[in-house]
């Protein structure tokens, strides 16, 4: 049968984070084809997984034998899905905070030596209710002459290349963790107008902390970017494995380097005001598969060391 999983959380104006987990009814009996006969299907799970802008869902669906690999499809991204609890796969979904609302298709295919195996689930993308933020900063910071706009060319270019790889497992053991105590000050998805000019959404959370506060990793993963760049000022990228990135920016220090080895809760450096910054805080940024999320909607997910089997 198909289970699905999602976590979800409400967006509020003010006040804590609320976090709700909806387990959806099984519906549909997955039985393995005959060898040689009909070796590609489709079954319609009869699913329906609900979300906002800016989520993550985790997908569980039961597996029968042992499939090479199974993978999703959602709006022109893939996900890998690993070996989870009791016989299922699993694979973390994210919604981009640009994703069209409305119901979309979740195809996953389980792949064997003799057969291909389809699994179609609906996902109902529901639209989130950005803030507008407006901000002041010195005009060097916003009308950027043509050295700086090649600079941050060229490191938009650094943080792609950073995203590029994707592991086939997850290196989490642990549930996720906020890496710093603080205020939030700018919410994900905010709207931002920055002297008088409309700019970007915000693609993460800020958390207004002094100068100095250690700065811990989310979860297990590898360090693959350390930098020094005009808008995030000194800054740490970590792949958790399985298209899963987080980002701290505008950090007082980095205590980590390029290509090591980090564990959930160890020190990447400090709070701090580099780069494009008003003041102390940090910057955390999740990319899942390319989608933009909110980086607290990974931390009601029950992870814990016997979840990630494929570890």
């Amino acid at each position: 049968m198909c289970a699905v999983r999602a976590a979800f959380r409400p967006r509020l104006a003010a006040g804590p984070l609320l976090v709700a987990l909806v387990t959806a009814p099984a519906s549909v009996s997955l039985v393995a084809p005959v060898a040689g006969e009909n070796p590609a299907r489709s079954v319609d799970a009869g699913e329906t997984l609900r979300g906002t802008q800016g989520d993550v869902l985790l997908v569980t669906i039961p597996v029968r034998d042992k499939p090479d690999r199974v993978t999703g499809k959602f709006l022109q991204r893939t996900l890998t899905l690993f070996p989870f609890r009791n016989g299922t796969y699993a694979g973390l979904l994210g919604l981009d905070l640009d994703d069209p609302a409305g119901r979309h298709d979740l195809i996953v295919t389980a792949v064997y030596p003799r057969r291909t195996d389809r699994h179609r689930l609906s996902v109902t993308v529901g639209k989130a209710d950005y803030s507008v933020q407006r901000l002041t900063l010195p005009s060097a910071m916003v009308d950027l002459d043509a050295p700086t706009l090649m600079r941050v060319r060229a490191e938009a270019g650094a943080l792609r290349r950073a995203f590029g790889s994707v592991l086939p497992n997850p290196l989490w053991r642990d549930a996720f963790r906020a890496p710093v105590a603080g205020t939030r000050s700018g919410r994900f998805g905010s709207r931002r107008v920055i002297n008088g000019q409309s700019k970007k959404p915000h693609s993460g959370e800020d958390i207004a902390a002094p100068e100095g506060t250690p700065v811990s990793v989310m979860n297990d993963g590898i360090v693959r970017l350390t930098m020094d760049h005009f808008f995030t000022g000194n800054g740490v990228v970590v792949d958790h494995g399985l298209g899963l990135f987080s980002m701290y920016f505008h950090l007082s220090r980095v205590d980590v380097t390029q290509g090591q080895t980090v564990t959930g809760g160890q020190v990447l450096g400090a709070v701090g005001a580099t780069g494009r910054a008003t003041g102390p805080h940090l910057h955390w940024g999740v990319r899942l598969n390319g989608a933009r999320v909110d980086p607290y909607a990974l931390l009601p997910l029950p992870f814990g060391e016997a979840s990630a089997s494929a570890n």
